[in-house]
């Protein structure tokens, strides 16, 4: 949520506010310190434009060989790392 989000240059009190939430509520959420409901999670992605799958795996939308040419470079930065 938090790329998204400052993918478009919203902070978290915009984004609060568009979702008519706290922003301890985004920022929880960004941390994982709350879980939002499905509510939640509709209203969040659609002030983000994105879909709400987006949230759990960045461009989880996106065509099966996107998603997969995806994963393959985050975990090759993450492999080269090691």
């Amino acid at each position: 949520m938090k790329y998204y989000r400052e993918q478009q240059g919203i902070s978290q009190t915009q984004l609060s506010i568009i979702c008519d939430c706290g922003t301890g509520t985004i920022g929880g959420i960004e941390s994982g310190k709350a879980k939002p409901s499905f509510d939640m999670i509709i209203k969040i992605s659609e002030a983000l434009k994105i879909h709400p799958a987006d949230l759990f795996l960045r461009n989880a939308s996106s065509s099966k060989e996107n998603l997969r040419e995806t994963l393959k470079q985050d975990f090759d930065k993450i492999i080269s790392k090691l």
